[in-house]
């Protein structure tokens, strides 16, 4: 599998990343070291976990099943949920963060962490507070590269200006949501990504399980995340996303594909994507979506696919510079009708 780097960081990553939440959940340790030897097979080298998963027990079976090859992993891991009752268990304090660090390289068993994430923007702590405390972690040589998962774009902007003031270690990663109907990063945060050189590891490239090929307009299986997960049912609970999923499921029957696969060839198109990150909770969901390296997806297949859902407004709104109608278009060719 082609390796990529990972922004203007040396860092390189695989072109696929798997991640671990399904570790001790749904799937049991065994399948767990299924998945992990399946990933390896396929040149998968970059796993990513986080403290909150499974309390714990999605870091402890990574770091065993890495215990033999630890120096051709990237590990990648977060913090910010709560991981306890105490108050302080929480958030990106330097109290917590420090605590959180040490607790997932002892459940890992290793010396240091490849890419750690601030999984979530504290609205509660200094982000000055934060990034001083995992520069400190990144000079001890606990951390080598530093992220943030589910930032906007201003907070990431605010966490470079800090860090570039003070001379603290950068992000040199971001780790949005980002699938065929959930595009909001396309407005600010890959845009950004492509302006500050971050590398993208972008996470639910198959929506929940809502691009997998089951749900459509008339399909609503009893069973799957959507369904059990109210988070989830939340997150694509919108009537427009099954409209959306089952253009999806017409192209892919067409092109004699898979929709997941064919979801998330579209994914990692995106030039500014350096690597999606796959889930799954057995071998047979993995080698589907594995398929994906097997589409050929040019640039009208990507437009086309595109289509299947609305195409979220500039972050200006100003929808007709999208169109003929933009001003500063029609300046210019009044300008050249005067030239002639």
């Amino acid at each position: 599998m082609q390796a990529r780097t990972l922004g203007r960081s040396g860092l390189k990553v695989s072109r696929f990343c798997f991640g671990t939440m399904s570790f001790g959940g749904d799937a049991d340790e065994a399948m767990a070291a299924k998945l992990f030897a399946r990933c390896r097979d396929a040149g998968i080298d970059t796993f990513d976990c986080a403290d909150v998963y499974e309390g714990g027990r999605s870091e402890e079976i990574l770091g065993r099943l890495v215990r033999g090859c630890r120096d051709e992993i990237v590990l990648a891991t977060k913090a910010y949920f709560p991981t306890g009752p105490d108050p302080r268990s929480r958030g990106s304090s330097r109290y917590h963060l420090v605590r959180a660090v040490e607790a997932s390289l002892r459940r890992l068993g290793t010396d240091r962490i490849d890419l750690f994430f601030l999984h979530r923007f504290d609205e509660a702590t200094p982000l000055e507070e934060s990034l001083r405390a995992l520069d400190d972690l990144v000079r001890q040589g606990k951390i080598l590269y530093l992220g943030a998962s589910n930032f906007a774009a201003w907070q990431v902007m605010k966490a470079l200006g800090i860090s570039a003031r003070a001379g603290l270690s950068p992000l040199v990663c971001i780790q949005p949501m980002y699938n065929l109907v959930k595009r909001q990063a396309e407005v600010e945060l890959l845009p950004l990504a492509r302006s500050e050189g971050l590398g993208v590891l972008s996470y639910s490239p198959l929506g929940g399980g809502l691009l997998a090929g089951k749900y459509g307009e008339q399909e609503r299986p009893s069973a799957g995340r959507l369904v059990e997960n109210a988070m989830y049912g939340t997150r694509y609970g919108e009537e427009g996303y099954y409209r959306s999923a089952q253009r999806l499921i017409e192209v892919a029957r067409e092109l004699g594909v898979s929709p997941a696969a064919l979801a998330l060839a579209w994914v990692a198109a995106h030039p500014d994507i350096t690597a999606p990150l796959l889930g799954a909770r057995d071998v047979a969901q993995l080698d589907e979506q594995l398929r994906a390296l097997e589409i050929p997806m040019d640039e009208p297949l990507r437009e086309r696919l595109s289509q299947c859902s609305p195409e979220p407004p500039p972050a200006t709104d100003r929808n007709e510079e999208r169109s003929a109608h933009d001003y500063v278009a029609r300046l210019a060719a009044r300008r050249r009708e005067g030239e002639r």
